[in-house]
């Protein structure tokens, strides 16, 4: 038995707090749930907020492990203990599956770190560029609450949907991206090869090409004569602004901009929102307080802008009041998402109606994704035609002069 604090909101939206003894945090949940109250944070007298992961700092150029590779492993994981091995045995047979690389090696530290003495999410927090906070937490509260291979499950369901709709919304920039490097490839083509010809015949004809020709006889030779400085714009504008959006204050505007964009901010805003709704329901269904998945979620959802709006509503809701009103206040979130969470509050099946959210939100990327695809495809055709069209046309612009000359002559 040990002595529990806990913070927990009544159905009045009343913040209380106060200490229980218990068998574990699952016992303490489970009266709390009793008294009809919402659970936000438990932990041992002393350490309430102990459910957070030990600080530990993840570097950009850290090694990451692909999430189709997690993914696998937790659900073998879940697997495993499902049939009643214990977790360290279900690690080093994972380990000894895994090829060699940066999750085997996590798997035989975690193993030796519960050896021990540690328990599973203290020892998953150490990896941190490995298993992060999401992942921990919900480690956390699958131990506590006896729950471990459905936690598990849970998890690699999670990172299931996340990846399905980082897919969806990758596969829709590959397109546009490889007509766009096959166009630049095509019109320096023509520009370095094709249009020196030309002007070789424009000299040997004596008289100035028209304004348009010129133009694009002295783009050819600027791009012959400097090629070296186009090469280097083409690599070095990209890496400059991949880490100027490294920086917070570059990211905060790449980002604000992408939410806000007319045709692009409705795919990321959908996008978020799915990220988002899924997280808070896999956390809060697997135990995770609300103030602890709130905060979780908000530096998991993908958008700065989601992320203030989140944190601005964890203020809120930790001073008593219902999670769905700030949310309500803030025009960030859609009227429809507002009023399911006030649902889910008032039936106590928050988790539920979240997860119904994040149902209709995949449900609209892919959605998104297919009409944006069908609107890049035929503007792209159009502007890149356009291009070509205008070159070859002052190309033979001189040449139709000529014929005319020679016709009223």
């Amino acid at each position: 038995m040990g002595r529990y604090s806990y913070q927990a909101k009544n159905l009045s939206g009343q913040i209380l707090q106060g200490e229980v003894e218990a068998k574990s945090e699952s016992d303490v949940r489970a009266k709390l749930l009793q008294m009809n109250m919402q659970v936000l944070r438990i932990g041992l007298k002393g350490q309430m907020g102990s459910r957070k992961a030990p600080p530990a700092t993840v570097g950009i150029f850290s090694p990451r492990v692909k999430t189709k590779d997690m993914q696998i492993f937790t659900r073998q994981f879940a697997t495993l203990i499902n049939a009643g091995i214990p977790v360290v045995d279900a690690l080093k047979i994972l380990g000894e599956g895994l090829r060699p690389g940066l999750l085997k090696d996590s798997a035989s530290k975690v193993k030796l770190s519960i050896e021990t003495g540690r328990r599973l999410a203290e020892s998953m927090a150490l990896i941190p560029n490995v298993f992060d906070r999401l992942y921990c937490n919900m480690i956390q509260a699958g131990e506590e609450a006896g729950i471990l291979d459905g936690i598990l499950n849970r998890l690699a369901t999670y990172m299931e949907k996340s990846e399905k709709i980082k897919s969806q919304v990758k596969g829709a920039m590959v397109y546009p991206t490889v007509i766009i490097l096959v166009a630049i490839l095509v019109i320096s083509g023509i520009l370095v090869f094709i249009i020196p010809k030309f002007q070789e015949f424009f000299n040997a004809n004596g008289k100035a090409p028209p304004m348009l020709t010129q133009m694009v006889v002295k783009l050819s030779g600027t791009l012959i004569k400097n090629w070296y400085l186009y090469i280097a714009g083409l690599i070095g504008l990209p890496i400059l602004f991949l880490n100027y959006i490294k920086t917070d204050a570059g990211r905060e505007q790449f980002e604000t901009f992408c939410f806000r964009a007319p045709v692009l901010g409705e795919l990321v805003s959908k996008q978020c929102f799915a990220r988002l709704t899924r997280t808070l329901s896999t956390l809060l269904g697997s135990g995770v307080g609300l103030i602890d998945a709130v905060d979780i979620a908000s530096k998991t959802s993908g958008n700065i802008v989601i992320e203030k709006a989140l944190l601005r509503c964890k203020d809120s809701v930790m001073q008593g009041k219902p999670f769905a009103l700030p949310l309500s206040k803030d025009k960030v979130f859609p009227s429809m998402v507002v009023q399911m969470i006030s649902i889910g509050e008032q039936s106590g099946t928050l988790d539920v109606m979240l997860g119904k959210i994040a149902d209709f939100y995949e449900d609209e990327v892919e959605n998104a994704v297919k009409a944006l695809t069908s609107l890049i495809e035929p503007l792209l055709m159009v502007v890149l035609g356009g291009i070509i069209a205008v070159l070859v046309i002052a190309m033979y612009l001189p040449i139709f002069n000529m014929a005319d000359v020679v016709g009223g002559g």
